[in-house]
């Protein structure tokens, strides 16, 4: 057993708390990963007020970056002193959807979430991987289909950020909306998520982005992304983002917020034949509503989006070639560096509208 710090969810919409946790080694099929950084998404915020539901008491963090220290049998892939990205969502390669190469919708990515990895030290109850990785704390202990060896060329710490805010903000572009060479794309919030978006939209060759948020002081951290217009979200952001585009309105419009007034404007921001993929994770509560005519009318498609609908194995590489060619900047989606005693702060600012990516770096 190692004894590690880590942040602990004791109970849906309990605060966190910090503590120490007994790590055992890694058995059959597993892998023992020093953390570097682990960045703070929206989603363990979802997590912790259960607006997403995991077995509790848990650790969470899904977002991460580190090092191999040890690797149990069978394990060939990585070695101890590899530099690793965690994957949160590992595909089965066996039921329906992977079988359809949809690996993203896999039915099995999150059957780990509801093991027991880890005892606290100070009573010995179980806890659980929150989403399969435990990246809030000082080292973790995975699957090894939960871990993707690191390309060449990309910092440490800032690859924590290709485990989810990258894949997800990137395939939301490349693989979901499929923007081309030339069009328009509105996104929709500028956190770690949607700042992802606009980079990938800029190297998609976009001719306008629109970015659009609740915070006028984002409009610098857009811009730096790629946006070439900046919204202040209003009654009026349609309107707005259909003058930008000479009326009609943009041919994409990526939705990172995950409330339903978002969602229908982001439908609304779209010319005719137009496309809204939608990120962001809503509640149950947010019901969208269109009427039949409109949708027969406008002629647009919506669509879903889970994790970018990437295959990590297959996009982690190409993301590294962005990087290394400096079209694709992991460092300007950080605002902020803490430590594991900053999460709840970092949760209160995602709640507030403030900042891109707090990332943990321990």
């Amino acid at each position: 057993m190692h004894v590690v710090r880590a942040a602990v969810l004791p109970a849906v919409g309990a605060p966190l708390e910090i503590a120490e946790i007994d790590l055992p080694e890694p058995g059959p099929g597993q892998v023992r990963i020093r953390l570097a950084a682990a960045g703070v998404c929206h989603s363990d915020l979802s997590l912790s007020d259960g607006t997403m539901r995991v077995p509790v008491p848990a650790v969470l963090g899904h977002e991460g970056a580190g090092t191999v220290i040890s690797v149990g049998d069978g394990v060939t892939h990585v070695v101890p002193g590899d530099e690793v990205v965690l994957n949160w969502a590992p595909s089965c390669g066996s039921c329906h959807t992977c079988s359809l190469g949809e690996v993203w919708l896999c039915a099995n990515a999150l059957r780990g979430a509801g093991d027991v990895y880890a005892r606290r030290s100070s009573d010995g109850s179980d806890l659980h991987p929150g989403l399969n990785v435990a990246a809030f704390a000082e080292e973790t202990v995975v699957a090894a289909g939960c871990v993707l060896p690191l390309p060449d060329g990309v910092p440490l710490t800032d690859a924590a950020l290709l485990g989810c805010a990258v894949l997800t903000g990137y395939g939301a572009v490349h693989h979901s909306a499929k923007v081309q060479q030339g069009e328009t794309v509105a996104v929709f919030g500028a956190g770690g998520v949607g700042l992802a978006a606009l980079q990938a939209a800029r190297i998609a060759g976009a001719s306008k982005i629109v970015a659009v948020d609740v915070s006028p002081a984002k409009e610098s951290l857009a811009r730096d992304a790629g946006a070439t217009d900046y919204v202040v979200a209003s009654d009026t952001t349609a309107r707005e983002i259909r003058a930008l585009t000479g009326k009609q309105g943009v041919d994409v419009a990526v939705e990172c917020v995950g409330r339903a007034i978002t969602i229908r404007t982001a439908w609304d921001s779209t010319r005719r034949g137009g496309r809204t993929t939608v990120v962001g994770i809503g509640g149950k509560d947010q019901q969208v509503t269109f009427n039949a005519l409109e949708i027969f009318h406008w002629g647009r498609t919506l669509s879903g989006c889970v994790y970018g609908n990437s295959d990590p194995a297959r996009d982690l590489p190409v993301l590294a070639e962005h990087v290394r060619a400096g079209r694709l900047d992991l460092g300007a989606l950080v605002t902020e560096r803490i430590g594991l005693e900053g999460i709840p702060g970092a949760f209160e600012n995602m709640v507030a509208g403030k900042g891109g990516r707090a990332v943990v770096v321990f």
